[in-house]
C-alpha cells in the first residue's frame, strides 16, 4: 500500500513511509473502483496482474454523488492475520471489508461517527474491533453485523489498537493511557498511567513473544513482561543532539528489529536483543516527516512480484566501532541502494566506510560530529584544494560544530523584525523575495541575539554570501553567521563605529615582516589598512572572488585556525602586488580592492599557509586570537565584546529619530486626509443640492401616483377581507379536527403507558421473588458452611487438646525415669558408702586392739578425726546453701506458676512465647542433668583410683586415708545429689534408715507438685478453650454473609 490521496484506500503489495519513488516507464493503466452507494459487490472487474503499475493493484474510492457530491475520506486500515482481506473505516464510520482473493467487498458495518483505530486479527476470525471518536471500542461481528461487545474506559480518543499473537488479548492505546483488555471477557485486565507531561505514543505487543513494548512522547522506549507486567528493559537515550520525535513505530515479523521516525527525515533503528540503536537512516531532504512505516518480507510469491529497489544506501557503519556502539548513519538518495539486497536478479555489494577507534588524545580532539576526523579532512583538502560540491555543506557543519537550538532560534525568530532591518530592501534592493526575507530573518535574528548587530552597518554584507548558501534552511544559515563572528571575527567591534584597528595593525605587522616594499608603497600613497584590508574583511571576499573561489578559500578558512582568516587577506594583497606597485592614486586603490581581479586562488591559499608557518611568533595574529570555539547547545552564548555605551548611544539615537520620522509620517497623514475630507465635503455639498431639486420634482410625480394607488388598494383590502373570513373558518375546521383526533391519541398513549406499567410491575415483583427465593437458598447454605466450619474448628481445638495431653504425659514420663537414674544412683552410692563403712569398722576394731601401743598413732587420728568434723562442718554449711537455694528455686516455680496464671487472660500468641520460653528451660535443665551426671562419673572415677592406691599401700595411716578420702567422695556425691531436685538431704552423717525416709518423703512431694502442675495445667487449658468460644461464638454465624 503506497501513499494515497485523502479520500482513497490504495492497495498493494507493499506499505512504507516516506514519499513515492519514481517510475521508470509508462506501464499498464491502474484501475479505480469507486464504492458509491453499494453495500457489496465486486472490487475489481478484471484483476490486474504482479506487475501492476508502480505495485499499486486497485484505488479505492468512497465517493456520494446528490446535489452536493463529495469524496468521503478514509481514516484505518486493517489487515487480517492472513493477509486476504482487509478493514476499512471512513471518515462518516462507515466500515467495509474487503476480500482480495474472492474480489468482494461488502458493508458490515455504519458506526454514524468517524473510527480511530482498527484490528481484525482477534482469535474469532469473524470479529473486529473499532475505535470510535466518542473514546469506546466496539467489537462487531462481519458475518452477523451484530455487536458483540461494548468497551469503555479511556477519556481521549483511542489512537492504536494491538491485538496479542494468540487473538485473545488486546491493547488499546491513548494520549493518556493504555488498557489491556481479555477478548473472552471483554474486561479490561490492566491499565497504565503516565503524567501529563509525558503522553503515550503507542503501545503495541511484540510478535512472536510475551512483551509490551510502549513508546511514549519523550522517546523513552520500554519493554514489559506480558504475564507479571514488569518492566523487563529500557530502550537508551537516542544520540545525543538528535531533533527526532518519534511517532511511528513498526516491528519486523520476528520481533528483533524495532524502527522509529517522527517529524523528520531520519529514521532510528534498534536490535531489541541487544537493546542498541545500530543505524540512523537519512531520507532525501524533501522527506519532510514519516507518517507512517512497515517492514517488508523477504519473499515475494516466488520472485514473480521482485521488490522494488529501495532508496537508501550505507554511508557510515560503526557497529565495529567501540566509542559510538551500534550506530549506523545512512543517507537516501534517488539511485539504487549499496545495501545488500536479497533477490533472484542481482547481488548489491555494500560499501562501509569503517571508523577506527581512536585511543590518542590528538585524534579524540580531531573528532567531529557526523563521523569525520578533522585532520583527515584536512588532509582531503590538502589533495583536492577542495571539498566535494555535493557534502560541502555536511562537511562545513562537522566543522564549524553547529549545535542546532532549535528552540533558541524560534525564538529569536519569533520577537519579529528588527527596527534597524525594517527598510533593509531600500538599502539592498534584491530581486528574488525570498532571499531578501531570508536575509531580513537572519539579521533581525542577530540583532535580537546581540545588539551591536543592529547598528554594525556591514554586517548584511557579511551575512549575505551564507544568506544566498543556505536560504532553505534560515537556522543553519544563522549558526554559521554566528560562528563566523564569534570565532572569525575576533576583536572587531572593541573599536566600534571604527574599524577594527587592532586586528589591521596585526595584518600590517604580518605584511611588514613578508613585503616590506610593497607596504611601503602603500604608505607613500597614503594608502591605510582601512582601504587595503579592511574591505576584504568586512565583504568576506564576496566582491573580490566568484562563487567557485569563495566556497574554496571558506573550504580552507573553516579547516583552519581562525588566524588563517587574516592570512589569507595578507596572502591577496601580496599575490596583488604587481598591479599595487602601479596604481599612484587612492581611487585605483578602492576600486582594487571592491571589483574583481584576475588573479589565481590557488596560489593565494598557498601563499596563506605559507605565512602561517613563516611568520614569526611574536607578530603572528595566532597569539592574540582564541582557538576555535563552537556554540553551545541549548542556548547560544552571550556576545557582548563591544563598546556597550556607544551601541546603546546609537540605539537610542536611531530610536529617536525613528519616532521623530514616525511623528512627521503622521502629521503628514493627518494633513493629506484633512485635505481630502475637505474636497470631499465640497463635493458632497453640491450633490446635495443637487439631489433636492430632483427631489421636489419627484415629489409631485409621486403625489398623483399615490392617490391612484390608494384608490386599487381599497378595492383590494375589500377583496382580501371576504377572503380571510373564508380561511378563518377553514382554519377553526381544522383546528378542531386535530384536536379531536389528537386526544384521542393522547388516551390510546395512556392506555398504554398503564398497560406497559402493569407489565413492568408484574415482571419486577416475579423478578423479586426469585431473588428472595435465591438469596434466603444463599444465607441457607451460607449458615451450614458456617456450621461445619465451626464444628471442623472444634475437632481441630480438640487434636490440639489432646497433642498438648500427650505432650505433657511423655514429658512426665521422662521426668519419672529421670527420678528413678538418680534414685538407683543415690542407692548405689549408699551401698558403696555402706561397704566403706563396714571396712572401715573393721578397721577400727583392729584399730583399738593396738590403741595402748601406738599412742602416738592414736593422737594423730584424733587430730584426722578432728579435721574430718570440721569438714563435715563445712559439708553442713554448704547443704545449708543448698537448702536455700532450693527454697529459692520454690520460690520461683510459685513465681512461674503466678505467670501462668496470668498468661491465662493473654492472646494465643503470649502463650506460644511462654512455651517457647519452657522450652529453653527444658533445654537447660537437660544441660544440668547431664552436668550431674558427668560430675558423679568424675567422683566416682576418684573413688576408684582412690581404692586402688590405698591397696598398694600398708599401713595404719594408709587405711586411715583411704577412709577419709571414701567419705569425702561420698559426702560430695551426696552434695550433688539434691541439685537433681528429687531429693532433700539434711545431714550426711545420718544413718542409712534416715537417708531411705528422707528420699521417700522427697519422692511424695515431688509426686504431689507433678499432680498439682498437671492439675493446673487442665484448668488452664479449660480457661483457654472457654475464652476462644467466647470470642467466636457459634450463635453469631448465622447472621455472617459473603459478598460476590
Amino acid at each position: 500500500m503506497r501513499a494515497a490521496p485523502p479520500a482513497t484506500v490504495a492497495v498493494g503489495g507493499a506499505l512504507r513511509g516516506g514519499g513515492e519513488r519514481g517510475s521508470g516507464g509508462a506501464g499498464p493503466r491502474m484501475e479505480s473502483s469507486d464504492l458509491g452507494g453499494r453495500q457489496q459487490g465486486p472490487i475489481w472487474h478484471r484483476k490486474p496482474g504482479p506487475a501492476a503499475r508502480r505495485g499499486v493493484i486497485v484505488n479505492i474510492i468512497h465517493s456520494v454523488k446528490g446535489y452536493h457530491s463529495k469524496t468521503i475520506r478514509f481514516l484505518n486500515v486493517a489487515f487480517d492475520s492472513s493477509g486476504d482481506s482487509l478493514l476499512a473505516g471512513d471518515h462518516q464510520g462507515n466500515i467495509y471489508v474487503f476480500d482480495l482473493n474472492g474480489n468482494r467487498f461488502k458493508l458490515v458495518q455504519r458506526t454514524m461517527q468517524a473510527c480511530t483505530a482498527l484490528a481484525f486479527n482477534l482469535r474469532r476470525k469473524t470479529e473486529f474491533l473499532v475505535a470510535l471518536a466518542d473514546y469506546s471500542i466496539k467489537c462487531f461481528d462481519t458475518e452477523t453485523k451484530e455487536l458483540v461487545s461494548w468497551m469503555r474506559g479511556h477519556d481521549s480518543s483511542v489512537s492504536s489498537i494491538s491485538v496479542h499473537g494468540s487473538g485473545r488479548y488486546a491493547i488499546t492505546t491513548s494520549t493518556d493511557t493504555a488498557q489491556l483488555w481479555d477478548l473472552d471477557t471483554f474486561q479490561r485486565k490492566r491499565k497504565l498511567n503516565v503524567r501529563q507531561s509525558v503522553g503515550i505514543q503507542k503501545v503495541f505487543f511484540l510478535p512472536l513473544s510475551n512483551t509490551i513494548l510502549s513508546c511514549f512522547k519523550d522517546n523513552s522506549v520500554f519493554a514489559w513482561e506480558f504475564d507479571t507486567l514488569h518492566c523487563k528493559y529500557q530502550l537508551p537515550t537516542p544520540v545525543e543532539g538528535s531533533v527526532l520525535l518519534y511517532k511511528v513505530f513498526a516491528v519486523t515479523r520476528d520481533g528483533r528489529i524495532f524502527v522509529a521516525g517522527g517529524k523528520s527525515n531520519h529514521l532510528h533503528l534498534w536490535c531489541l536483543e541487544s537493546r542498541q540503536l545500530i543505524r540512523i537512516i537519512q531520507m532525501p531532504a524533501k522527506v519532510r516527516a514519516v507518517r507512517h512505516l512497515e517492514f517488508l518480507p523477504d519473499s515475494f510469491d516466488g520472485g514473480s512480484n521482485q521488490p522494488p529497489p529501495p532508496m537508501f544506501k550505507v554511508v557510515e557503519d560503526w557497529s565495529k566501532c567501540t566509542s559510538e556502539a551500534n550506530k549506523l548513519t545512512m543517507r537516501m538518495t534517488s539511485g539504487r541502494s549499496e545495501r545488500p539486497w536479497k533477490s533472484k536478479g542481482s547481488k548489491i555489494q555494500t560499501r562501509l566506510l569503517k571508523l577506527q577507534v581512536n585511543k590518542s588524545v590528538e585524534n579524540k580532539e580531531n573528532e567531529l560530529p557526523g563521523g569525520l576526523n578533522k585532520k583527515r579532512l584536512r588532509a582531503l583538502l590538502k589533495g583536492f584544494g577542495e571539498y566535494p560540491a555535493k557534502y560541502r555543506m555536511f562537511v562545513w557543519r562537522s566543522l564549524l560544530q553547529l549545535p542546532e537550538n532549535h528552540l533558541a532560534f524560534s525564538s529569536l525568530i519569533d520577537k519579529g523584525t528588527h527596527s534597524a532591518f525594517v527598510n533593509i530592501q531600500n538599502e539592498y534592493p534584491i530581486k528574488s523575495r525570498k532571499l531578501l526575507r531570508v536575509l531580513q530573518r537572519t539579521l533581525s535574528a542577530l540583532a535580537h541575539w546581540s545588539a551591536i548587530f543592529a547598528e554594525t552597518p556591514y554586517i548584511p554584507l557579511l551575512a549575505f554570501p551564507f544568506v544566498k548558501l543556505f536560504q532553505n534552511n534560515q537556522l543553519i544559515c544563522f549558526e554559521v553567521v554566528a560562528t563566523v563572528v564569534v570565532n572569525f571575527c575576533q576583536h572587531w567591534f572593541e573599536y566600534f563605529p571604527n574599524p577594527p584597528v587592532n586586528v589591521l595593525s596585526m595584518m600590517e605587522n604580518v605584511l611588514a615582516h613578508h613585503d616590506k616594499e610593497l607596504l611601503q608603497h602603500l604608505i607613500k600613497h597614503n594608502v591605510t589598512s582601512q582601504v587595503y584590508a579592511w574591505p576584504l574583511l568586512e565583504t568576506l571576499f564576496s566582491e573580490v572572488l566568484t562563487r567557485e573561489e569563495w566556497l574554496k578559500v571558506f573550504d580552507n578558512i573553516f579547516s583552519n585556525h581562525p588566524t588563517y582568516f587574516l592570512m589569507i587577506v595578507v596572502a591577496y594583497i601580496i599575490c596583488s602586488r604587481a598591479p599595487l606597485l602601479h596604481c599612484n592614486q587612492t581611487g585605483d586603490f578602492e576600486y582594487f580592492f571592491h571589483h574583481r581581479n584576475n588573479l589565481d586562488i590557488n596560489v593565494v591559499i598557498k601563499e596563506a599557509y605559507h605565512l602561517m608557518e613563516a611568520t614569526p611568533l611574536d607578530i603572528h595574529p595566532q597569539r592574540m586570537l582564541d582557538d576555535f570555539i563552537p556554540l553551545t547547545k541549548g542556548q547560544y552564548p552571550v556576545f557582548n565584546k563591544y563598546p556597550k555605551f556607544i551601541v546603546d548611544y546609537q540605539t537610542r539615537e536611531r530610536e529617536r529619530i525613528r519616532q521623530d520620522e514616525i511623528e512627521y509620517l503622521r502629521e503628514r497623514q493627518l494633513a493629506h486626509e484633512l485635505e481630502a475630507k475637505a474636497q470631499e465635503q465640497k463635493a458632497e455639498d453640491e450633490a446635495w443640492y443637487r439631489k433636492q431639486e430632483l427631489l421636489r420634482e419627484a415629489e409631485e410625480q409621486r403625489r398623483k401616483m399615490l392617490l391612484e394607488e390608494e384608490e386599487k388598494l381599497a378595492e383590494q383590502r375589500q377583496r382580501l377581507a371576504a377572503v380571510k373570513r373564508e380561511l378563518k373558518v377553514k382554519e377553526l375546521q381544522f383546528l378542531d379536527a386535530s384536536r379531536r383526533r389528537f386526544l384521542k391519541y393522547q388516551q390510546d398513549q395512556c392506555q398504554m403507558e398503564l398497560k406497559r406499567l402493569d407489565d413492568e410491575i408484574a415482571r419486577k415483583a416475579s423478578m423479586r421473588e426469585q431473588e428472595t427465593a435465591a438469596t434466603l437458598q444463599d444465607v441457607e447454605l451460607r449458615r451450614m458452611e458456617l456450621e461445619s466450619q465451626r464444628q471442623l474448628f472444634e475437632q481441630h481445638l480438640i487434636k490440639d487438646q489432646e497433642a498438648v495431653t500427650k505432650q505433657m504425659k511423655e514429658e512426665v514420663d521422662a521426668r519419672r525415669r529421670r527420678v528413678d537414674l538418680e534414685d538407683h544412683l543415690v542407692q548405689r552410692l549408699m551401698e558403696i558408702d555402706r561397704e566403706e563403712k563396714q571396712k572401715a569398722d573393721i578397721v577400727t576394731e583392729e584399730n583399738l586392739a593396738k590403741a595402748e601401743q601406738k599412742r602416738i598413732e592414736t593422737d594423730w587420728r584424733l587430730q584426722a578425726l578432728h579435721k574430718l568434723r570440721c569438714d563435715d562442718q563445712d559439708r553442713e554449711k554448704r547443704y545449708e546453701e543448698i537448702a536455700k537455694l532450693l527454697h529459692d528455686n520454690r520460690v520461683k516455680e510459685a513465681e512461674l506458676l503466678k505467670a501462668l496464671r496470668e498468661a491465662e487472660e493473654k492472646k494465643w500468641e503470649e502463650v506460644i512465647q511462654k512455651k517457647a520460653q519452657l522450652e529453653e528451660e527444658q533445654k537447660a535443665a537437660a544441660a544440668a542433668n547431664e552436668h550431674r551426671k558427668q560430675f558423679l562419673e568424675d567422683k566416682m572415677n576418684d573413688a576408684l583410683e582412690l581404692a586402688e592406691k590405698l591397696q598398694r599401700e600398708d599401713g595404719y595411716f594408709e587405711r586411715l586415708r583411704d577412709l577419709k578420702a571414701g567419705r569425702t567422695e561420698r559426702g560430695v556425691e551426696l552434695q550433688q545429689v539434691p541439685r537433681s531436685g528429687n531429693i532433700c538431704l539434711n545431714d550426711l552423717s545420718a544413718s542409712e534408715s534416715s537417708s531411705h525416709m528422707s528420699l521417700d518423703r522427697r519422692r511424695e512431694e515431688l509426686a504431689c507438685q507433678e499432680r498439682e502442675l498437671m492439675a493446673e495445667v487442665r484448668r488452664l487449658r479449660q480457661k483457654l478453650t472457654s475464652q476462644a468460644r467466647t470470642r467466636h461464638p457459634p450463635t453469631r454465624f448465622q447472621a455472617t454473609k459473603w459478598t460476590p
